[in-house]
């Protein structure tokens, strides 16, 4: 069994979680994250292992609230909560081919 991951894995894993790494948080990466790994992975040699039973403890009934009309805003008001807008529209970032290879 590999004792750390290659330099892209973590390379990868910071890209996607969008943090800067150095060449030294790398190598401190390398090891910690692959001891991580290891330790998720021991998940599967859990005899009896369930997936429904790991999904949540409890059923999955839910008590939703009934749906009400409301008062509507007024376009003026949403835009003062929104960080960026550009006439009535809200800006939003572009996320459009992010999942490439996913």
């Amino acid at each position: 069994m590999e004792k750390k991951l290659t330099k892209e894995e973590v390379l990868h894993v910071a890209e996607l979680a969008r943090i800067a790494v150095t060449d030294e948080e790398i190598k401190k990466y390398q090891v910690e994250l692959k001891k991580l790994l290891d330790d998720v992975e021991k998940i599967n040699e859990v005899e009896g292992y369930d997936d429904e039973i790991l999904i949540a403890p409890w059923s999955n009934h839910t008590d939703l609230r009934e749906d009400a009309e409301g008062e509507m805003l007024e376009p003026k008001q949403v835009l003062e909560n929104a960080p960026r807008h550009s006439g009535n529209y809200i800006q939003v970032p572009v996320v459009i081919g992010e999942s490439e290879g996913a």
